[in-house]
C-alpha cells in the first residue's frame, strides 16, 4: 500500500501547494465560490487550507501520524463537497432537472468522494487487531470509490462533445474513445461496488488514469503553466491513482488475513477432532 499513499498523500501536499502559490481556491475542486461572490477573509481561508492540506499530505506519509493526516484530509475533502451543494441546488433551480446537469454535479461530487475513499482506508487499516473494523472501512471504502468512476462514465456518455474535445488532437477517433472511456469507467465503478474481480478493476482503472496523466493532464500544464486548474487536474489524477492502489493492496491485504484466519481455525479443529478421537 506503500506507493499509493505516498501519491494519496503527496497529492493532498501539492493541492496546499498549490492554494499557496495562486492565493485563490481551485475553482474546479474547491468551489468555494458557490458560497458568493464576497466571502469575508477570503484570502486568509485559502492559506488557512493551503496550510492544513500541506501538514495532513506530511502526516500522511509518516506511519506515526497517518491516523491523524487522513482524518484531516477526510475533513478537508468533505467540506469540498459541502461547497458543491449550492451549486446543485442553483443549477437544478434554473436550468431544471436536466440529465446532463445531473451528471456534471454528480461528477464533481463523486471527485471529492473518490478521495475520501482512501483516506478511511488508511485510517482504519493502521489500527491494531481491529479486523471488524477494517472490514466495515473496506465497505464504506468500496462505495466510495466505486460509485464515482459510475458517475465519471455516465457523463463522459452523456457530454460525448466535450470530453470528445480533450482528447489529443493527435489522437484519431476521438468520440469513439470518449466512449470507451465512459464504458471503462462504469465497468470499473461496477465491479469494484459489486465485488466482481474489484481488485484487478482498480488496478485497471489505475492503469488508464496513469495513462491520462500522460495523455491528458500533463500536456496542459506545459500549455498553461499559469492555470492553476491546469495543475489541479494533474494533481488530482495522482491522487486518484494513489486512491486505487490503496483500496486494491487493502482489500488483497484483507482476503489475505480472512485465509489465514480460516486456516487456523481448520488447523485447531483438526487438531481438536484428532484428540477427540484418541481420548475415546
Amino acid at each position: 500500500m506503500k506507493v499509493g499513499v505516498y501519491l494519496y498523500g503527496l497529492a493532498t501536499m501539492a493541492f496546499g501547494i498549490l492554494d499557496l502559490i495562486w492565493g485563490q481556491f481551485d475553482s474546479s475542486h474547491q468551489p468555494i465560490q458557490s458560497l458568493g461572490g464576497h466571502i469575508p477573509g477570503l484570502l486568509f481561508l485559502v492559506y488557512l487550507t493551503g496550510a492544513w492540506m500541506i501538514a495532513a499530505g506530511l502526516a500522511i506519509v509518516w506511519r506515526r501520524t497517518a491516523r491523524i493526516g487522513t482524518a484531516a484530509s477526510a475533513i478537508i475533502y468533505l467540506i469540498f463537497i459541502v461547497f458543491w451543494l449550492p451549486r446543485f441546488y442553483a443549477a437544478v433551480h434554473t436550468l431544471g432537472w436536466r440529465l446532463d446537469i445531473l451528471a456534471g454535479l454528480l461528477f464533481v461530487i463523486g471527485q471529492e468522494l473518490f478521495l475520501i475513499a482512501p483516506a478511511v482506508i488508511i485510517y482504519f487499516s493502521i489500527a491494531p487487531n481491529e479486523f471488524v473494523s477494517q472490514y466495515k472501512a473496506a465497505i464504506a471504502a468500496r462505495w466510495m470509490l466505486g460509485l464515482p468512476p459510475i458517475f465519471f462514465g455516465l457523463d463522459h456518455l452523456i457530454g460525448i462533445r466535450i470530453f470528445a474535445g480533450i482528447v489529443p488532437h493527435w489522437l484519431p477517433f476521438a468520440t469513439a474513445w470518449t466512449v470507451v472511456t465512459g464504458i471503462a469507467f462504469i465497468l470499473a465503478g461496477g465491479a469494484i461496488c459489486l465485488k466482481v474481480f474489484d481488485v484487478l478493476a482498480a488496478r485497471l482503472l489505475a492503469l488508464m488514469l496513469l495513462l491520462f496523466e500522460f495523455l491528458v493532464e500533463i500536456p496542459p500544464v506545459f500549455v498553461r503553466s499559469h492555470s492553476e486548474q491546469a495543475w489541479g487536474a494533474a494533481v488530482y489524477n495522482l491522487a486518484a491513482i494513489g486512491a486505487l492502489w490503496i483500496f486494491a493492496a487493502f482489500v488483497v491485504s484483507l482476503q489475505t488475513d480472512s485465509q489465514k484466519t480460516n486456516h487456523a481455525e481448520h488447523r485447531a479443529n483438526a487438531r481438536l477432532t484428532e484428540s477427540l478421537a484418541s481420548g475415546s
